[in-house]
Parts: C-alpha cells; structure tokens; sequence
C-alpha cells in the first residue's frame, strides 16, 4: 500500500505518466517510425512499439523476487539485486555469465543512445544554425560530439541519484520535454511557434537538470502546498512549465513567423 505522503498516490501516477508518454520520445524509438516506407508500415510500427514494454514484466518479478529472498536492500544495493539472488543460488560461473550479461545489456542500448544523441545535435541543431555545412564536417562534429555526451552523461550518473530507477526517471524527464511540441505539430493548425518550442523544452530540461543536481523535490520548493503537490513527479512538473512558456512565446512570436513564411514566396518570384 502507498504511503500518505513522499511515495504516495500522486508522485505513483504522475511518475506512470512521465514513463508512458516519455517513452514515445526516446530517439532510438521513433526513429524508425519516422523511416517508415509508407503508412502501413508506420501503423505497424506503431502498434508494435508497445510490445517491447512486456520485458519490463521479468524486471518486476526479479525486483518482487528480490523483496521475499533479500529484504532489507536499502539505496544502492536495489541496483544489485540480481546479482545477490544469483549468488545465493548458483555457482560462481554462473554468476560471471549473468555480470557478462548485464554489462553487454548495458553496453549496446548505451552506445546507440550516445551516438543518436550526438547526431541529432549536429544535424538537427548544428546544421540548423549553419545550413552551409558539409556531411564531412557534420560526420566530424558527430564523433566530437559523442565524448561530449558520454561525459554530460556521467555527471548525471554521479550526482543525479544514487540507484538505476532515480536515473532512469531522470532520462524519462528530460525527453519527455519533447512531448508538448510534437502533439501540437500533429495538428492542422499548429499554435506552436519554433521560438515557442524552443523556449518551453529549454525551460523544462533546465528545470530537470537544476530539480536533479540540487537534490530539489516539490516539497523543498513548496513546503506549504498539499502533499499530492509536494509528491508529484519532477518530470510533470517541467513538461507544465514547458507547456505554458510554449503557449505564451508562441502567441507572442507566431505572427512574426507567419509573416515570414508568407513573405518566403514572393521573395522567390521576385527573384525568379
């Protein structure tokens, strides 16, 4: 049974709507929706996508395992679980080839991550800035990129918790910031100016960087607000804030924006 406060009902659900929505938003997940060959492939994609989720299944019954055979794990030793019910019950052998495979479980997904993160930043943010840019520079930018990540990365592994589930909800945070600007690009008419966009997910990865680093909660913040205030999850609380500086730059940069695409056209005539 959740407690009154701290783990209660609140930071359960908003913690449930951090991973599921976030989820959606990891890089290695969309992309190959995106490189769908037509619709149908996308739908497929889509519907599949789901299904990988059912391997979370075993983690809970190794952590519930875990409960009745090792009780008392506190802090960092939740991350070993695995590893001390596989002591207690298999040879040493057994153990190494369980430590082999975690490590190349971590390895492989870890490697992905940190070289699409550094291709995004140097196609998708780079290039935007400076259109003119070759792909051998871009090529090159990647690989200068990826050492840069993958020490970010381990900052964030030092001092952004002291167990795998606090990282994890962590990196959940931070991509769920992508949310908000791709359910409104989805529509006809799309309310959500580049500016706005930009502004609302800077805002909402500060604010988990800062919550993270600091070792903040809601309850630091706000010590006299309710407690299902005070428990919410620090993933709802920026994609919030993300959502209202989207809307208020948006509505006040949209125009200009629009302006401009309308002007792009006869700029073209005029030159042709």
């Amino acid at each position: 049974m959740l407690p009154d406060e701290g783990f209660s009902i609140s930071w359960y659900i908003s913690l449930c709507l951090t991973i599921a929505l976030g989820q959606y938003m990891w890089p290695h997940c969309f992309g190959a929706s995106l490189s769908s060959q037509n619709e149908s492939a996308l739908r497929k994609n889509s519907a599949i996508l789901p299904l990988y989720q059912i391997i979370l299944v075993f983690i809970l019954f190794i952590g519930f395992t875990a409960v009745l055979q090792i009780p008392n794990l506190q802090g960092g030793d939740t991350d070993l679980a695995l590893f001390k019910i596989a002591k207690d019950a298999f040879p040493p052998w057994i153990v190494g080839v369980v430590g082999a495979a975690g490590m190349l479980a971590a390895l492989v997904p870890c490697s992905m991550l940190i070289l699409t993160a550094a291709t995004i930043l140097s196609k998708n943010i780079y290039k935007a800035v400076k259109p003119d840019t070759s792909n051998e520079q871009l090529a090159k930018l990647t690989r200068i990129f990826v050492p840069i990540v993958s020490l970010v990365s381990l900052i964030f592994t030092f001092y952004g918790g002291n167990t795998m589930i606090a990282l994890l909800t962590m990196a959940y945070s931070f991509v769920l910031q992508l949310f908000p600007p791709l359910v409104f690009s989805l529509l006809k008419r799309n309310p959500v100016s580049k500016a706005g966009a930009s502004a609302g997910m800077i805002l909402g990865v500060v604010l988990v960087a800062y919550f993270t680093l600091a070792e903040a909660t809601m309850a630091t913040l706000l010590p006299k607000a309710p407690h299902f205030i005070q428990d919410l999850d620090i993933g709802i609380v920026a994609i919030t804030f993300n959502l209202i500086v989207m809307l208020a730059v948006s509505a006040f940069t949209r125009k200009d924006q629009q302006m401009v695409q309308e002007e792009e056209p006869v700029k073209r005539i005029i030159t042709s």
